[in-house]
């Protein structure tokens, strides 16, 4: 009367549970129901369960119930032993966390161990050394320190320290944030070592990263997209090499298994024989965000569930990670402003009409029908309030006619907009940063939408501006076409280069401007929280002097009150998102960040109705409640 517990790396899923022919059926039933109460998509056979393995971590508790009620025997194959013996401890780890309130910290000798190990050119701020004694402690670690508060750093020597001579790392990050990666290893550690501990890139697909593998490198960095393409190469790695594995702003697994990042990072979390997760903006729409990353943190705890289950998530996380906040950082206060710029009147006619667009698809939103569509019809609403002749191209692409529309009403409005062909935004943007560069300044201009950012560069040509968005490579930084070659031009000057137009998709990670910038421009902010806070901290970040201002302009198109602008229920929403993440992570900063906000004079446009938007925008955030409407004076 026993049953087999076996890993089997070889196939996915990976975990069996295997019962002998006597071995009693209503105690097998018990089995299968703790399985499938997790996992509904379990291969459940008549004496054999297969199974992902960190569903069967999650239901080994009430196997072990079960086995100490009912006296029965289980017998495992090596790996399998080997990895629920670990899971075992993690499990202890996070109890006595809980129990404690936190790890028992001490900075000891930190900073002399670090220089053995070759870390001498960049010493630890007092923040810095006590988020790594904390993580050390806590096994594997959570560091959700703000942007620029120096987590790579902190990182770096959490490795170094927690190493042993067979110890691997293998870091998941943006493409955009490898440069970053490079720069802190070169930024930490003695000449004499930084070859040794040379990074090295797993790009180029399957073929080329497996054999990249094969010559099992110590030190590696691979993007979420790569890593979500070769798991099965990357998931042999871990089974045979001793592993500390980062993922660099891991909200971007926030999605769980519902994407393939977040899958592929979730079936290979067992494996590593450490984790650490890094992020300034783990929860950017709702305490759902948390799940996956907690998840990977700490695989078949559900310790995700319970987060967002609980009605104080912070009182369930604080023991579980480390936060380094700006007030800590001694920066000054941010300066942000909005500023309400007129539609011209075809802009707002076009407006007008996808606004009708948008309201039209209420019905998809609220029955979670055609919802590609839907965020379609908004992402379009946006592109009008920022700059409408993109629309325009759009449509025109899409008739099949360059230069007509079939409509004669939208024919004659786009006609009128090709003819302006910039924004008000777009001109109010380029004034002030012509302004700006007048007093000797220099400004990064946002904006969401590749073509801006290329004809807002163009216009301020004359400025040497330079641009970085999705389609511009990292390279050699010495090269003017690279996104380092760019970022250098701006951070030197070079060639008169006083501007620097960006989207945040692109640039609001893995960049430090704050030395040489300190005024930002919006042309335009989307619901992405995430990317808007991240964008911020590309100008105010550690480093920054006490007496230098850090100015922020948010353009908001504004619009008759029966039409509506998106612009407000954009900083709605955000201001929203800031207030769940300020509550999770029990920071004040965060919450002043949503008063900043909600502060600011209300555009014209303020009676955008909970019916017609709020539900539509709560949908993009990932939300399925409607939020009561606030009002403003």
């Amino acid at each position: 009367m026993n049953i087999r517990i076996e890993f089997d790396g070889e196939r996915d899923p990976c975990g069996s549970i295997l019962a002998d022919t006597d071995f009693p059926q209503n105690r097998w039933n018990r089995i299968c129901r703790a399985v499938l109460s997790v996992q509904a998509d379990a291969e459940v056979l008549h004496r054999a369960i297969h199974l992902e393995w960190v569903t069967l971590l999650s239901v080994a508790e009430e196997v072990a119930i079960l086995q100490h009620t009912y006296g029965f025997d289980i017998t495992y194959n090596d790996e399998a032993w080997h990895l629920l013996d670990r899971f075992g401890d993690e499990v202890e780890v996070v109890r006595s966390l809980v129990v404690r309130g936190g790890p028992d910290v001490g900075v000891g000798d930190i900073d002399s161990r670090l220089m053995d190990c070759g870390f001498s050119r960049r010493r630890l701020t007092n923040e810095q050394r006590r988020d790594t004694a904390s993580l050390i402690a806590l096994g594997n670690g959570a560091n959700f320190s703000v942007p620029g508060a120096g987590k790579t750093t902190v990182a770096v020597a959490v490795h170094l320290l927690t190493r042993t001579p067979e110890t691997h790392l293998l870091i998941v990050a943006p493409k955009n944030a490898f440069g970053a990666w490079d720069e802190a290893i070169e930024d930490c550690m003695h000449h004499s070592v930084v070859d040794d501990f040379r990074v090295v890139r797993l790009v180029g697909g399957s073929d080329s990263i497996g054999e990249a593998l094969l010559s099992a490198p110590r030190n590696m960095i691979i993007s979420y997209e790569q890593l979500s393409r070769v798991r099965e190469r990357v998931s042999l790695f871990l089974r045979s090499h001793p592993t500390h594995l980062v993922l660099d702003e891991s909200h971007r697994i926030k999605a769980g298994e519902r994407s393939q990042r977040g899958d592929a990072l979730l079936r290979l979390s067992h494996l590593p024989t450490r984790r650490d997760i890094l992020s300034g903006t783990p929860i950017t729409n709702t305490k759902e965000d948390i799940r996956p990353q907690l998840d990977f943190l700490w695989p078949g705890q559900r310790l995700g569930w319970r987060a967002i289950s609980s009605s104080n998530l912070n009182q369930v996380i604080r023991s579980l990670y480390v936060r380094t906040t700006k007030a800590e950082l001694g920066l000054p206060p941010i300066s942000r402003q909005s500023i309400g710029v007129d539609m011209s009147p075809s802009q707002l006619a076009l407006y007008g009409m996808i606004r009708k667009e948008v309201l039209s698809r209420r019905a998809m939103i609220e029955n979670r029908t055609r919802l590609r569509k839907a965020r379609m019809s908004v992402m379009r609403l946006l592109q009008v309030s920022s700059n409408p002749i993109l629309a325009v191209q759009n449509m025109l692409s899409q008739s099949g006619d360059s230069t007509h529309l079939t409509d004669p009403a939208l024919e004659a409005i786009a006609q009128d907009i090709i003819r302006e062909i910039d924004s008000p935004k777009i001109l109010k943007a380029c004034e002030m940063a012509r302004c700006l560069a007048a007093d000797g300044l220099r400004t990064v201009i946002w904006t969401s939408f590749t073509r801006n950012v290329e004809r807002i560069a163009e216009l301020l040509s004359d400025l040497g501006a330079v641009f970085i968005h999705g389609g511009v490579d990292s390279g050699d930084i010495a090269e003017n076409n690279t996104r380092e070659g760019r970022i250098r031009m701006f951070h030197d000057g070079e060639d008169g280069c006083q501007v620097l137009v960006a989207n945040p998709a692109a640039c609001a990670e893995g960049i430090s401007l704050h030395k040489v910038c300190h005024h930002a421009i919006y042309v335009d902010r989307t619901y992405n929280a995430a990317h808007y806070m991240q964008s911020e901290d590309r100008i105010h970040r550690l480093g920054l002097p006490q007496d230098v201002q850090t100015e922020i302009y948010i353009l908001e198109s504004i619009a008759p009150a029966v039409v509506g602008s998106i612009d407000y229920s954009v900083r709605r929403r955000l201001e929203s998102k800031f207030d769940v993440m300020s509550e999770a992570l029990d920071d004040q900063e965060l919450n002043q960040l949503k008063l900043d906000e909600e502060e600011e004079d209300v555009p014209l446009d303020s009676s955008i109705t909970v019916e017609d938007m709020i539900d539509l925008i709560d949908e993009l955030a990932g939300r399925s409640t409607v939020a009561d409407s606030r009002s403003r004076t």
